[in-house]
């Protein structure tokens, strides 16, 4: 997370990817889809960004972090306009 943190997000990308190949356990695999996803939003990447939400709430239904989809839909339909 400091590499995310400090702005450096393609290194903190592959730390995460890392993590992905190593973490078997669903709810924290979660937190990892739910990071990418914060990830990608930052760079502009909406639909990356809303495919890896929904990825963290299919491990994690109550991961209420996750619905930040709906105002990264909210933005792309306004934007649309």
């Amino acid at each position: 997370m400091s590499a995310q943190s400090e702005g450096n997000y393609a290194e903190a990308l592959q730390n995460y990817y890392e993590a992905m190949r190593l973490e078997i356990d669903p709810y924290d695999r979660s937190y990892i889809l739910y990071n990418i996803g914060l990830i990608h939003t930052s760079n502009g990447e909406h639909t990356k960004a809303l495919e890896y939400y929904f990825r963290a709430l299919e491990r994690n239904p109550f991961l209420p972090q996750a619905f930040n989809m709906a105002v990264i839909c909210h933005y792309v339909r306004l934007s649309r306009l």
